[in-house]
């Protein structure tokens, strides 16, 4: 049997192995079984994006946790993630700006009216210095005080004690995207590693908070680079993973890569929930464009079961109107409030 064939006889039964492993057993895919989902033929992506579906409401449930995000200090990033914006060494129009404590507590009060129940505090930076600890402090403190609301945290790279001064701070979740796949991360970061970043994650999570980690599809990764992330995430096992797909934003490295396909897209939804089915697999970034208001839905019923909404760090998102909307239209319900780590 060639090599074709036993890839086409892997796929003709990875929805039905899928189906004991994952949705009756809780198991999440393997590296080679991601693999066989994301290269099943464009005629199986709604069977696919079915299963997913079930996987979610079976080990999460119908509810959906809604999150707004604000940038504490945007631009001005001294490392080179070729995808954003933020970085100094890119031409590219964001410019270095903080946010004062006032327009925070204010921005948190405006995403609690929505019915969000997170709070994501972030800022472009290798990894937060005392003045960047100290405003957060003070951030999450007049937060705290002012609505209730869970507060999480996004600061880059951290060391073991600033991980347990945002423990104590009563921070919820803590932020920090490996990206992409280890194999494929020099190409998009070498001011960094990889595994700087994984280290950053298994500090967060064995201090108590939960661990937020994920990253973006369509940075030139393979097929196989996506399967072999979504196995890693796996590894990790963290409470969330927000899910972009790139936006090419002007004047980075990456200003001229196309936009995922969106089948694509939906394939790659619906894999990583097989691969995670216990996990917040959460819409973020660039799904407006790469998967319209059709694709939307069809990613909320096949393995979605969280979404940020309104606008983004430095890009537009839809307005929270539509999303909301969009799952009562679903009869989704919004995930209530809880302050337990």
């Amino acid at each position: 049997m060639t090599e074709t064939e036993i890839r086409s006889d892997v796929q003709a039964d990875i929805l039905d192995v899928a189906r004991q492993q994952v949705l009756e057993d809780g198991r999440g895919l393997s590296r080679e079984q991601a693999l066989a989902c994301l290269t099943l033929p464009d005629e199986r992506v709604p069977d696919l994006l079915a299963l997913a579906h079930e996987v979610r409401m079976k080990w999460c449930g119908p509810e959906v946790e809604v999150e707004g995000i604000i940038s504490l200090k945007t631009g001005g990033c001294p490392e080179d993630c070729h995808f954003c914006s933020q970085s100094g060494q890119f031409s590219s129009p964001v410019r270095a700006v903080w946010l004062d404590i006032p327009s925070l507590v204010e921005a948190a009060k405006e995403t609690a009216a929505t019915g969000a129940t997170e709070f994501c505090i972030v800022a472009a930076v290798r990894g937060p210095d005392k003045r960047l600890m100290e405003q957060v402090r003070e951030g999450v403190k007049a937060i705290r005080a002012a609505v209730d609301i869970n507060v999480a945290c996004s600061l880059g790279m951290l060391t073991q004690e600033q991980v347990d001064e945002l423990a104590a701070m009563g921070v919820h979740r803590y932020n920090h995207n490996l990206e992409t796949c280890e194999s494929h991360f020099a190409s998009v970061v070498t001011t960094h590693t990889w595994e700087e970043r994984w280290d950053t994650c298994l500090m967060v999570r064995e201090a108590g908070m939960e661990l937020c980690c994920g990253g973006i599809i369509g940075m030139g990764e393979t097929v196989e680079q996506r399967a072999e992330f979504a196995a890693q995430l796996g590894e990790l096992a963290p409470d969330e993973v927000p899910l972009n797909f790139l936006n090419p934003r002007p004047g980075t490295p990456f200003s001229d890569y196309p936009l995922v396909d969106g089948t694509e897209a939906l394939k790659t939804i619906a894999t990583f929930r097989l691969a995670l089915p216990r996990t917040i697999l959460r819409y973020a970034g660039g799904r407006e464009l790469t998967l319209g208001d059709l694709g939307t839905r069809d990613g909320m019923l096949g393995g979605i079961n969280a979404i940020i909404v309104g606008n983004y760090l430095t890009t537009l998102g839809r307005s929270a109107e539509q999303d909301l909307g969009l799952l009562q239209d679903l009869k989704m319900p919004i995930k209530a409030l809880s302050q337990t780590l």
